[in-house]
């Protein structure tokens, strides 16, 4: 699809239209409802699984409210031979430290199931158990398999939907602002999903290697690497969520992306 330099309306509303707003402010609604359904399951698997359906109802929720709304349409002015991408309307700061979270989340699930191992009931994938000065430890929850392949399929499942979101975006027709408005909305759901994932799991895989004392070197070392990543995770997570139900900052970060990608053409 072609480029069309665009300056986006002067009579373009700053703030996103109503059901786009509801939709949004909906998802995180039916998320925090929905999550306490999970909570109470004991050993804490409840708080991992709680986080995971309000991080997919807050992607469905600004997805419902991008399908629902049409596009806004700029001032066209004159067409240009650039094709559209999705990395020209993504935050260029936000975007590589989401990406770098989502990829410390799978690296740190797969080290975790390669560990993982049955609990005391047996059922394979969670818990971790050690052995030191001829005694066995086992502490759980233990984000294996069985925690971990939950935790995988709503990662994917959010990057495809967004990942098509985010194209749909880029391709249609509509004025520059509003692409990079609702690009920004749907990357911060993403980002949503990613950093509560990786904080969960940061901070079960501590709170297992806390509980035990045959860690030794490797568990102080794995507890060193959790941690920053839980904390990161912990502060980006406000981010994305501002960004979702805040439309005044969206807008504002969406005008200042538009007139710095106009003055780049």
């Amino acid at each position: 699809m072609l480029e069309l330099g665009s300056r986006p309306s002067a009579s373009a509303p700053a703030s996103r239209a109503p059901v786009d707003r509801y939709a949004r402010w909906t998802g995180l609604v039916v998320g925090a409802l929905a999550s306490r359904w999970p909570a109470p399951l004991n050993h804490g698997e409840g708080t991992l699984y709680a986080i995971l359906m309000f991080g997919l109802c807050a992607v469905a929720g600004v997805l419902l409210g991008d399908a629902l709304t049409a596009p806004r349409r700029g001032a066209v002015r004159t067409a240009g031979l650039t094709p559209r991408r999705v990395r020209d309307y993504v935050p260029p700061r936000m975007t590589p430290l989401l990406l770098g979270l989502a990829a410390a989340l799978v690296v740190v699930l797969t080290a975790a199931a390669a560990v993982a191992s049955p609990d005391d009931l047996g059922r394979a994938g969670r818990a971790l158990t050690l052995t030191c000065r001829g005694m066995t430890e086992s502490a759980g929850p233990w984000p294996g398999l069985y925690y971990g392949l939950p935790i995988l399929a709503s990662l994917t499942l959010s990057t495809a939907a967004c990942g098509w979101a985010l194209r749909r975006i880029a391709t249609r027709p509509g004025d520059e602002q509003s692409r990079r408005d609702r690009t920004l909305a749907i990357v911060a759901a993403w980002g949503l999903v990613v950093s509560s994932s990786l904080f969960g799991t940061a901070s079960t895989v501590s709170g297992a290697l806390m509980s035990t004392t045959c860690d030794g070197a490797v568990g102080v070392a794995a507890n060193w690497t959790v941690w920053p990543l839980g904390l990161l995770a912990l502060l980006t997570a406000p981010w994305c969520l501002f960004t979702i139900i805040s439309p005044r900052a969206t807008a504002w970060r969406g005008r200042r992306a538009g007139i710095s990608g106009t003055d780049r053409r």
